[in-house]
């Protein structure tokens, strides 16, 4: 692996604030987008559920719709029993076959009753999820536009910043590979802990940028002098005078117009 090349401190502080410039446009981009991506993902997930349940309810209704058929056959089965035991009892010998044949007879048309009475049932069964069905499928088609409207947002939005956001990701491990790995690590972590993503600020108004917090005077012109890498005792930001950043923010966005 190549060595680095010696640089300056004021080099150093010039290649992690135009990182954090690159960096903090990459943010930027992706605010953008906000929670858009995580909606698109929570609706598929949704109108797949919903799919399943559909699929699911229709097979249910398919399993009861067996359920009638096989019942229906079973009454024609008993009122075909019912009638050769009539036919039967006409040649009876005695009374005990005629009332075992008259037992058969009741049997079957208890069998007819039940399975008449199960059929009512399932067909209870099947209007209440024809119900399910209907309601689901306009919870489904409602979703379904839904998520056609946010993926449209979405595609739009990636459209506008996908190459920029894939240029901007390039020049950041471009700019990163540039600066040493100690500095790197320090303005990883330092990004990581910060809400805002901001490793490296400018002074502004006699305070760290997006801070309150004051830096001495004396502080303040070791920073202007860029002997050494000096960060913020409050909030461990790496500190950078307006000017120099002022530079840079202006060399950036020549760069960033380009991408």
């Amino acid at each position: 692996m190549a060595k680095k090349k010696e640089t300056t401190v004021e080099e150093k502080l010039r290649a992690i604030y135009d990182l954090q410039l690159i960096d903090s446009r990459v943010d930027e981009i992706r605010n953008v987008r906000g929670e858009l991506p995580l909606e698109v993902e929570d609706l598929e997930d949704e109108v797949l559920g919903l799919k399943t349940r559909l699929d699911k309810l229709k097979t249910d209704v398919e399993t009861v719709n067996f359920e009638i058929t096989a019942k229906k056959n079973l009454i024609e089965e008993a009122k075909g029993l019912i009638k050769k035991y009539a036919e039967q009892q006409k040649n009876v010998r005695n009374s005990r076959e005629f009332n075992s044949l008259s037992k058969e007879v009741e049997f079957q048309e208890l069998e007819i009753q039940l399975a008449e009475k199960n059929i009512k049932e399932f067909k209870a069964q099947i209007e209440q999820k024809k119900q399910v069905i209907s309601s689901t499928k306009e919870r489904l088609s409602a979703k379904d536009t839904h998520l056609k409207h946010k993926k449209g947002e979405l595609n739009e939005i990636l459209a506008e910043t996908e190459k920029e956001e894939k240029a901007l990701l390039k020049k950041s491990e471009e700019f990163e590979n540039q600066i040493e790995e100690r500095l790197v690590k320090a303005y990883k972590r330092i990004r990581t802990n910060v809400k805002n993503g901001l490793a490296v600020v400018p002074i502004e108004r006699g305070a760290s940028g997006g801070s309150f917090f004051t830096i001495p005077p004396q502080v303040q012109v070791e920073i202007a002098a860029r002997k050494k890498i000096i960060t913020d005792e409050h909030s461990g930001r790496i500190l950078v005078d307006p000017v120099l950043a002022e530079e840079e923010n202006e060399r950036m966005l020549k760069m960033f117009s380009k991408l």
